[in-house]
Order: structure tokens, then C-alpha cells, then sequence
């Protein structure tokens, strides 16, 4: 049930990603992100008012739909700020470090409302946090959007999936959100099996938050020092080593250490797909990738849970570990193949000059 219910989160983004990427090419940011909040809000108030089952679907659809489209028009618009693959690749460190802290925040803050003030009293914090969102974003100023960013809902965007190394990178992007979906899905059943608290779960995926939050921070210093794809297949391996030692681990603070160093690996990886995505699509198409590579990951999201919610409930939550660490290690050979962008990349520079 709970995999269903975190399926549920990603199957609208799954539906409304295209959609969105087209609105946001045609409107900008503010308008999709108006939108977003008032959806958040209302999933949230609507699980505290009422927290049945049915109500949790529900208010589960429509956080993760606002979610989508509030990230696509972000990264769209946060893109088309910058220029150059070094600044790309910084700009998204920074824009990342959001979802790095409120993966700390939430688990952290809502474990600790739940031992204390229960259930609703959780809902009804995490319904103002996209309020917040919308009071330090709403002053932004955009430049006119264009009518040929109006135009772009014409297009067909399946036709973006014939550039090879387009679908390479969603693939990577898929391997890497997997683990992310697993563990932050996992771990809590694993928890609550060892008969953990809620406090000590979520301190547990807390740490790897602030690890994720810690490696985002340092990467824009040393972004024109990094390879993307070398960064990419070293967070695959760490992450296959990790999830096949997670079930060894007897107590919260070795699972605490080993949930750190996933962080530091996995919060490396989001700003090195999202440059890469930028330098090989077309500009005016670059809502419409995002909105390609938010649909790809969530169609995993709705079927992961669900599939290892299965596997841990008929063979054990550490087969679920194991399973992982192989998919991803494995995975990691397609990584290998992004090193031609960086080629691409340099040739580009020697015809310019």
C-alpha cells in the first residue's frame, strides 16, 4: 500500500510532463508555478482534513504534479540563464541544493511531528511550504516570451528520443532516479522492521540529505574540473556498493554513515545530467527534454515502488538491496558512452576559435 500510494505521487508527472514543459515553453515561469502551488496545497489540506486512503491517492497526485511542473519550469528557466558548459553545470549545483534540503527537511521535520502532534499536524506544515516557495519567487521578473516559444506546442516532442545521446542520458537518468525512488522507499520499511522510530528513519534519510545538499554545495567550485560522465559512472558504482551493503548494517548509525555516502553520490549526479541535457538539445526545445527526462524517471517512480514493494513483502527487504545494486551496477557501462559529449564539446570550442 505504501508503494502504491508513492506510485501515485509520480504517475501524474508521468501524464502531465509533456503538457507542462509545452506550457512552460509558451508562458514562462511563474504561470506554471503559480499552478504548482496551489495544487500542493490543496493535496496537503486535503490529507489533513481528511487522511483516509482514498483522500492520501488523491492528495498524493497533486503534490506530484505540482512538483513536475514547478521543477520543469525552474530548470528551464535557470538554464536559459547561463552560458557555457562550466556555468551549466554550476547553476544546477546551486538550483539543486532546493531538493537536497527539503529531503532533509521533510523527513527530519514530518517523523518529528508525527512522534508529537500526529499525522495531520505533519500535513498541515508540509502545506505551507509551497507558500513559502511562491512569497520568494513571485517578485521575479521575466523577459517577453516569444511566439517562437509559443510555437514549440506544434512540435512532436517523441521526435527529441531520435538523437542517440539524448536517450542515453534519460537512461543513465533512470538507472540513477531508481536508486533515489529505492532507498527513499526502503529504508523507512527496513526501519520499521528493525522497529526503529519515526525520529530515527527520518534522521536516517536525513543524512543522506544533508550529504546530498554538501557535495551540491562543493560541486560549483570544482565545476570546470569535472567530467560529467565520469562523475555519472562513479556515482553508479558507489551507489551499487552501497545498496549491497545496506542489509549488513546492524544499527541506525552504520545505516546513517552508509545513507551519507549515497547522498554524496547521488547528489552529485543532478546537475551533471541537467548540463549535459542543455548542451545537446536545441534551445527551443529544452522545455520539452526536461519535461521528456521528469516523465521517464516517474514512469520508473510509479512502477518501482510497486514492483519492490512486491519483491520485499514476498522474498525480504534485503533482496530489494541487492537487487538494486546490481540493475545499477550494471547500468553503469551506459554512463561509459556519455564521454563522446564531452568531445563533442571540445570540437565545437577548436571551431569557434
Amino acid at each position: 500500500m505504501v508503494g502504491i500510494l508513492l506510485s501515485a505521487f509520480s504517475l501524474t508527472q508521468v501524464f502531465l510532463a509533456l503538457p507542462a514543459g509545452r506550457f512552460t515553453e509558451a508562458y514562462g515561469l511563474k504561470r506554471p508555478v503559480l499552478w504548482s502551488v496551489t495544487a500542493a496545497c490543496g493535496g496537503a489540506l486535503l490529507a489533513t482534513l481528511y487522511p483516509h486512503i482514498v483522500t492520501l491517492f488523491l492528495a498524493a497526485l497533486l503534490s506530484g504534479g505540482a512538483t513536475g511542473s514547478s521543477i520543469i519550469a525552474m530548470q528551464r528557466y535557470v538554464g536559459r540563464t547561463v552560458m557555457g558548459q562550466t556555468e551549466l553545470k554550476q547553476v544546477f549545483s546551486w538550483l539543486s541544493l532546493g531538493p537536497a534540503f527539503s529531503n532533509f527537511l521533510g523527513p527530519v521535520a514530518v517523523g518529528f511531528l508525527i512522534d508529537h502532534g500526529g499525522f495531520r499536524s505533519a500535513f498541515f506544515v508540509l502545506a505551507t511550504f509551497p507558500l513559502l516557495m511562491w512569497a520568494l519567487m513571485h517578485n521575479i521578473t521575466e523577459s517577453v516570451i516569444s511566439k517562437a516559444s509559443k510555437d514549440v506546442r506544434k512540435n512532436n516532442s517523441w521526435a527529441l528520443f531520435k538523437a542517440p545521446m539524448l536517450r542515453r542520458v534519460l537512461m543513465v537518468n533512470l538507472f540513477l532516479s531508481s536508486c533515489w525512488d529505492v532507498h527513499t522507499f526502503v529504508v523507512p520499511l527496513l526501519g520499521h522492521q528493525r522497529g526503529y522510530s519515526a525520529s530515527v528513519i527520518g534522521s536516517i534519510l536525513g543524512s543522506f540529505a544533508i550529504a546530498a545538499a554538501l557535495v551540491r554545495l562543493i560541486l560549483p567550485f570544482f565545476a570546470a574540473h569535472l567530467r560529467e560522465w565520469v562523475v555519472i559512472m562513479g556515482a553508479m558504482l558507489i551507489a551499487s556498493a552501497m545498496f549491497g551493503l545496506y542489509p549488513f548494517l546492524p544499527n541506525p548509525i552504520l545505516m546513517g554513515i552508509c545513507s551519507a555516502i549515497l547522498g554524496l553520490a547521488l547528489g552529485s549526479v543532478q546537475p551533471m545530467i541537467m548540463s549535459s541535457l542543455h548542451v545537446i538539445t536545441p534551445d527551443n526545445r529544452q522545455g520539452e527534454a526536461i519535461a521528456l527526462r521528469l516523465m521517464v524517471i516517474n514512469a520508473s517512480s510509479v512502477l518501482m515502488p510497486i514492483l519492490f514493494g512486491a519483491g520485499g513483502a514476498a522474498f525480504g527487504v534485503s533482496l530489494v538491496f541487492w537487487a538494486v545494486a546490481t540493475y545499477v551496477g550494471l547500468g553503469s557501462q551506459v554512463a561509459y558512452g556519455m564521454r563522446k559529449i564531452d568531445y563533442d564539446m571540445k570540437l565545437n570550442e577548436e571551431v569557434k576559435q
